[in-house]
């Protein structure tokens, strides 16, 4: 293990604003729960209605966990956030994991490391030691942060624990792929897949007679019962599979070269299809699986809305927060609370339209533009293909999270009807998408190494979102959020005006990065 420690420092010191972001998104996904839930119901007898209503709909079920105590705010924190925050854990660790080796033995730069006084198995040791570390900060972020908010301790630290020993399981599934393929990409989609297949086991065992939960890392997690008579044997399963996983990983990386994994690469064809001799399909083959992923992602969070019905009223209880929060658009609580659920549902297909948007950076800075430039395609037409796959890939998520919106709602009241509008709900708010991806286009072009700020402005426009009607933010901040502008859909009509403004804007932004990256360098 010679070089552990110098390793180390130098993956924490690379890591930090990674770990930093994953443990403040993870740890307001928590505490805004609490904070919420408090501000939302005024008497107990609302709560206990509102967690009645929950307790009987198998979508919600499905999606976020079995329901335990949700009359008391910490049940209701530990349902909402302990699906997604073990999520988010996962993909996190799954990124340390993955840019500390396979990405590093892709690149050649950790045959270069080797060369020196470093042990064999020092690199992996290293990875999987951030990678709990980085758990283990995450875990801390949200056990302070509901003691600090005034939650039981005892509930905290099984939140807190369970997220770190989450983080240690899919670490070790993440070092076990980084062995098995000689892709990222591949060992990225594998790791992701594990993910999504412990989401699903919990989802459909929790709706069934839960036999399938106990399958599932993450259906562990939520055994322990947070906030609802603590158990603490569950964490074990947790632990016992980080060191199957990661012994195992030990044991494949002693049978394989070092640059290889121990699935032989495929070759590919000796020539490329029709699809792949033009920018356009080189950009789609690009991001098709990501986009594919968002869509679907985004029509399932649709449908899970719209199974909410018209039960809205239980759900909201009679509060100024929720009236705030959700009676903005108009005086009818349904057609305002479904207007807000668009909206929510745009600020994520947001980040869809942002991560394909920066796609042509991550293709610059890994240094594979150059060689395609060299050949007969022009720069220009390898940027618009990518923009087009942005803007079409943009349009077709916003729909179909609208679509799975009045999906849900139709399959639960049974008014087919409310199929359109609430299909509509989210249309109308793609121009507030696309001119935020326009934004990262006009950062990548214009100024690329600030890019990844693209991200600061969606960020703002959820806090606005969540925020704004609560906390009476003035006037011109909450109008610097492109969607202020738009009307709330269907609690209002559509404002054809404002949105050819906004979309104007978008296109000009875009068109301003699309110019800039034609005058500039490459890789600067």
């Amino acid at each position: 293990m010679t070089g552990v420690g110098t390793l180390l420092r130098a993956f924490v010191r690379r890591d930090r604003w990674m770990v930093l972001w994953f443990t403040l998104g993870v740890t307001v996904l928590y505490w805004s729960q609490a904070a919420s839930v408090d501000g939302l119901y005024q008497t107990q007898a609302e709560f206990d209605r509102a967690a009645a209503s929950m307790a009987d709909n198998a979508a919600f079920i499905a999606m976020t966990g079995p329901p335990r105590a949700l009359n008391t705010t910490g049940g209701q924190v530990t349902w909402q956030a302990a699906a997604f925050g073990s999520i988010l854990v996962g993909l996190m660790v799954m990124f340390l994991v993955g840019r500390h080796t396979r990405a590093e033995e892709e690149s050649g730069r950790d045959e270069l490391l080797r060369s020196g006084v470093v042990g064999r198995r020092a690199p992996m040791t290293t990875a999987l030691l951030v990678a709990g570390l980085a758990s283990a900060v995450v875990g801390a972020g949200v056990t302070a942060s509901l003691v600090g908010y005034g939650l039981a301790t005892a509930g905290a630290v099984s939140l807190g624990l369970g997220l770190w020993l989450c983080g240690l399981a899919f670490a070790g599934v993440a070092l076990l792929a980084a062995q098995l393929t000689s892709s990222t990409r591949a060992m990225y989609g594998i790791t992701g897949a594990a993910i999504g297949v412990a989401y699903g086991l919990r989802a459909v065992g929790d709706v069934g007679n839960g036999v399938l939960s106990w399958l599932s890392p993450i259906g562990w997690y939520q055994a322990m019962h947070a906030y609802s008579g603590e158990r603490w044997w569950p964490a074990l399963l947790l632990a016992a599979a980080a060191f199957v996983a990661g012994a195992t990983a030990y044991a494949v990386f002693d049978r394989r070269d070092v640059g290889a994994g121990l699935w032989a690469a495929r070759p590919g064809p000796a020539r490329a299809p029709v699809g792949l001799r033009s920018g356009l399909g080189l950009a789609w083959r690009l991001q098709r699986g990501s986009l594919v992923g968002w869509a679907a992602g985004l029509f399932v969070g649709g449908i899970a809305f719209g199974s909410i019905g018209d039960d809205v009223e239980d759900l909201l209880g009679d509060s100024g927060y929720a009236q705030d929060v959700f009676g903005a658009g108009g005086p009818d609580l349904v057609d305002s609370f479904y207007a807000a659920s668009a909206l929510m549902l745009a600020l994520i297909a947001g980040g869809s339209a942002i991560s394909s948007a920066l796609r042509p950076r991550g293709e610059e800075t890994d240094g594979r533009v150059e060689s395609l430039l060299a050949t007969a395609l022009p720069r220009g037409r390898w940027l618009a293909g990518h923009l087009a796959i942005t803007a079409v890939g943009s349009a077709v998520v916003v729909v179909l999270a609208g679509l799975g919106m009045g999906l849900g709602y139709a399959l639960v009241t049974g008014d087919g009807g409310d199929l359109a509008p609430y299909t509509w709900a989210t249309t109308s708010l793609l121009p507030a998408v696309l001119l935020l991806a326009g934004l990262a286009v006009l950062l990548y072009g214009v100024v690329p190494r600030a890019a990844a700020l693209a991200w600061i402005a969606l960020l703002f426009c959820v806090v606005v979102m969540m925020f704004g009607e609560p906390l009476r933010f003035p006037g011109w901040v909450e109008a610097i959020s492109p969607f202020d502008h738009l009307a709330s859909v269907p609690a209002e009509p559509v404002g054809w005006g404002a949105a050819l403004v906004v979309l104007l804007i978008g296109l000009a932004a875009g068109g301003a990065g699309y110019l800039g990256f034609l005058r500039r360098d490459v890789r600067t």
